[in-house]
């Protein structure tokens, strides 16, 4: 008999993994069953893990971490499992802001970062608001990052508002944010509905940054290795099999079949592609990688990554970095993933940090067996984060 394990998730293209190990058979090959969960918003899908209404769920990579810095509003800790997915984020802008930055000579090459935040702050003027779908969200990091480093003073120059991904849209026709940065395939829809123009991709500011964890419960793994083990290896074979270019099609078709991404098939696949329309006018750009759930030991949370989001809300949240650092790095679990995934023919790298942002191309790192290829992922303004700085 199939054991039944409850998944929440927002309806997302990073949730792809969870809808086909549903619908291709890789929950029936470990003896699992499935019942899926959409929340709402992501503080009501972190609420329903942490009161045990579903076993794990997708979940926000800085949640973890977040919650293991005691911030958040709950007293609740996650462990991250594993990435669902590497990158999967859109910057947009309203229509009007769009046409300023047009009218100044502003291109929308979707590879500038720095260009394009220049060219936001001149023509939103003295205050910019940015939608975000979450306040402990590699969204907010990748904002705050870019525009910090482009000298805009926070937050006496930004106002950052939480809104739900399926309501970005609503949101801008409603003028209450000028910006946004979101998940697909929700950055698409704000150009479907006429609302708003796509101007980058969050590649161009981290080029493979943490997107999406699967989170469990801290002590749930511990005390269900046997069901834990039959989980991961069912993620990790639903990712591996996205990975593959020739699948794409079928991936947009199972996304976009009824009680899952209530949108439809060819906005889909514009995320899975790269290939997004930036506007009304049918505007294409081409970026690679821009969601990644197998590819370069995506699915690997590097202790590192962890790192880094948490000196980041360290130094936003008056939190000492280091301290910080060490308990966000406990919550990304390397060492379930080595013992669950390496038998499945996981990548495993051989150390469990790396420094972030200094792989400039792709290319080789040594492995436990021998070696793994990593993507680029440099920061847009070519800084690097050494973890050793702060994991002691």
């Amino acid at each position: 008999m199939s054991a039944v394990l409850r998944l929440g998730y927002l309806p997302l293209v990073d949730a792809a993994p969870f809808f086909v190990a549903e619908a291709l058979g890789f929950a029936d090959q470990e003896g699992l069953s499935l019942a899926l969960h959409p929340a709402p918003s992501w503080s009501a899908l972190r609420d329903m893990l942490a009161m045990g209404l579903v076993d794990a769920a997708q979940m926000l990579a800085p949640v973890p971490v977040a919650q293991a810095m005691g911030l958040g509003g709950t007293r609740a800790r996650f462990d991250a499992l594993q990435l669902l997915n590497a990158n999967g984020d859109v910057i947009g802008v309203s229509r009007a802001l769009a046409a300023k930055m047009r009218d100044a000579g502003y291109g929308f090459d979707f590879t500038d970062a720095a260009g394009a935040g220049r060219a936001l702050i001149a023509a939103a003027g003295s205050r910019l608001r940015i939608g975000v779908p979450f306040p402990f969200s590699m969204h907010m990091e990748l904002v705050h990052y870019w525009l910090e480093h482009l000298g805009v003073a926070l937050p006496e120059d930004l106002e950052i508002r939480t809104v739900p991904p399926p309501m970005m849209a609503e949101a801008l026709a409603e003028n209450e944010i000028d910006a946004f940065c979101v998940g697909e395939p929700w950055g698409s829809a704000t150009v479907e509905a006429g609302v708003g123009d796509l101007l980058l991709p969050g590649t161009a500011i981290w080029a493979f940054a943490p997107e999406k964890v699967l989170a469990v419960r801290s002590g749930w793994a511990d005390e269900n290795p046997e069901l834990t083990g039959k989980l991961m290896r069912m993620i990790w074979r639903a990712g591996r099999w996205l990975g593959e270019p020739g699948n794409r099609n079928l991936v947009s078709d199972i996304l976009a079949a009824p009680g899952r991404l209530p949108i439809s098939a060819e906005v889909i696949d514009r995320a899975l592609s790269g290939r997004l329309i930036l506007n009304a006018a049918g505007e294409v750009r081409t970026t690679d990688h821009l969601i990644t759930f197998h590819r370069g030991a995506a699915s690997f949370p590097w202790k590192s990554q962890a790192a880094w989001i948490a000196t980041r809300l360290a130094a936003r949240h008056g939190q000492d970095p280091a301290e910080a650092a060490r308990a966000a790095a406990a919550s990304f679990r390397t060492d379930l993933y080595r013992l669950h995934l390496g038998a499945a023919g996981a990548d495993l790298p051989e150390r469990d940090s790396k420094i972030e942002g200094a792989q400039a191309a792709e290319g080789p790192v040594s492995a436990a067996r021998g070696k793994v290829i990593l993507l680029a992922d440099p920061f847009f303004d070519r800084r690097i984060f050494d973890p050793t700085e702060v994991l002691r």
